[in-house]
């Protein structure tokens, strides 16, 4: 090829070249929305800087979202919370002050602020809380008032009201308070968190470090987590910061609708928000406040099964169907059922594999327990489950919780309608795994406290064993009963022996309350509803 062949061949080639550059800028600008259009955008504003000697910049294809017509609308119906707390009441709201206690690596503190008095008999705390009505009933985190000699509620125009406190549920950490004022309120609606989903856009308001009105946003990252603070525990997890002082303070979707009550936060140090908070569905919060609103207290159905979770191995073993996706087995297998309870009278057995219940799926026993408790006892509940590898269904009347006897609980022994109070599971082998006991050891294991009862008030505690009733060993939950009917018969109090923490104490109970042995602190249980 000759010097001059060359030359035009290398110029036909920059010219391609160029051409196909520019043809790629041109399809690029014409996509829309690409970087070639924000590149000519940056290069005509560059001009028009220099023309008219301000920048003007385009406004983004697609805007975060602005919840300033939001707020607007729903912070008048957000209150402050103030509470006289008793300070032994405080003290054990370990959760309050930073930390659960405990040796817990990942502590979940309650994000509510208490501050100091002269007085060492009562501490001032605040927390956060919305109203749902006009005639004044006002949602918040039972461990905002629990203990509280006074409840004051300020409302976002700076006016302060005395509050009654109607009910309180320690199982969900719920309470429901009444405040009259001289005008109707302006209140806010729950929404439906079913229908929320990870990724989308929430608001928080609250009252943190007593700074009320407060307003942060982030997303929902992540629905159904048992964090280990309750029985029930089914929070929304999210990222907006939540801090010391919104506790019991509303959680909002951009319809202004409330879907959850921000209550805990993942705080390795104890201290603020480092963006893993938690809230309670507002579909328990429904659910509870409408119970408190009625009646003061809460009933939860009760089934009477003893659940795990399914193992790979046990799964392969139950012959269940292996997951396509190599998930963890989803369900519970039962490992007994109750004599006498809502599920052995509907066929339930031992080795059966609770699937779904009432049209939702079960992914493990802590989901079945939350889906059994907010059924109303008395209703027919629709089961799936699986026995000898094959699917079947079964309908369940479903019972009462407070009364349910044998593992779900001593009630109704004396004519008078005292009771203890206590529900018992047997000591099977899962429940001595879970508890670090040996063979060696025997009795009946707390499973449940009815709130205000003389059990809650004499500080038994699930998880406790009992060994002994009146000096008589017991090793099922239906000799517990016989022993303590027989010592109610007899009108007097029931002596217990109890192995807790691997170390055996005694408590008398007195059907009226009234107990005597173990340690000043046991009188303080965490759910002592009233």
């Amino acid at each position: 090829m000759s010097e001059k062949s060359e030359s035009k061949f290398f110029g036909r080639a920059r010219r391609k070249k160029f051409l196909a550059l520019l043809a790629g800028v041109s399809i690029v600008a014409e996509a829309g929305a690409g970087i070639g259009s924000v590149a000519l955008l940056g290069h005509n504003a560059a001009h028009a800087q220099d023309a008219a000697g301000a920048i003007k910049p385009s406004s983004p294809s697609q805007k975060l979202p602005d919840f300033v017509n939001l707020v607007k609308q729903v912070k008048p119906a957000v209150v402050s919370i103030t509470s006289m707390i008793k300070a032994d009441a405080a003290e054990a709201e370990g959760g309050g002050m930073g930390g659960m206690g405990g040796g817990s690596p990942f502590p979940f503190p309650f994000p509510f602020q208490m501050v100091p008095q002269r007085s060492h008999q009562l501490i001032e705390a605040r927390g956060s809380g919305f109203v749902i009505s006009a005639d004044g009933y006002v949602v918040t985190n039972n461990h905002v008032v629990k203990g509280a000699t006074k409840v004051t509620v300020t409302l976002d125009d700076g006016t302060t009201l005395p509050a009654k406190i109607i009910g309180r549920d320690g199982k969900t950490d719920l309470a429901l308070l009444k405040v009259t004022s001289s005008q109707k309120l302006p209140f806010i609606e729950l929404g439906e968190s079913d229908d929320v989903q990870p990724g989308e856009w929430v608001v928080a308001v609250g009252n943190p470090y007593g700074l009320g009105g407060t307003v942060t946003a982030g997303i929902v990252s992540a629905r159904g987590r048992d964090i280990n603070e309750g029985p029930y525990d089914n929070f929304i997890q999210i990222d907006a910061p939540i801090n010391r002082g919104n506790s019991g303070g509303p959680l909002f979707t951009q319809d202004g609708k409330v879907v959850g009550v921000n209550t805990a936060i993942l705080s390795p140090s104890g201290g603020g928000s480092i963006g893993i908070g938690f809230a309670i569905p507002s579909d328990t919060v429904r659910s509870v406040t409408d119970q408190l609103r009625k009646t003061g207290h809460v009933v939860r159905g009760y089934l009477g099964v003893n659940a795990q979770v399914i193992s790979p191995a046990m799964a392969k073993a139950l012959n269940m169907p292996a997951s396509p996706s190599g998930a963890p087995p989803a369900g519970a297998l039962v490992a007994s059922v109750t004599p006498d309870s809502p599920a052995e009278k509907a066929g339930l057995k031992s080795e059966d594999i609770i699937t779904d219940f009432n049209g939702q799926k079960v992914a493990s026993p802590h989901d079945l327990a939350v889906r059994v408790a907010s059924i109303a006892p008395g209703t027919d509940a629709k089961m799936g489950y699986i026995r000898a590898g094959k699917p079947q269904t079964l309908t369940v009347k479903i019972g009462n919780l407070a009364s349910a006897n044998n593992d779900g609980g001593i009630g109704g022994a004396a004519a008078s309608g005292q009771h203890l109070g206590v529900s018992l599971t047997p000591l099977t082998s899962d429940i001595r795994r879970q508890l670090g006991l040996g063979n060696d050891v025997h009795g009946v294991v707390v499973n449940d406290i009815q709130p205000g009862s003389p059990a809650d008030q004499a500080g038994i505690r699930p998880g406790d064993v009992i060994q002994s009733v009146g000096g008589q060993s017991v090793d099922t939950p239906r000799a517990a009963v016989t022993a303590v009917r027989a010592a109610l018969g007899a009108k007097k109090p029931v002596l217990l022996r109890i192995l807790r923490d691997g170390q055996s104490l005694f408590i008398a109970i007195s059907p009226d309350g009234g107990s005597t042995g173990g340690s000043p602190s046991d009188s303080d249980g965490d759910d002592d509803d009233q």
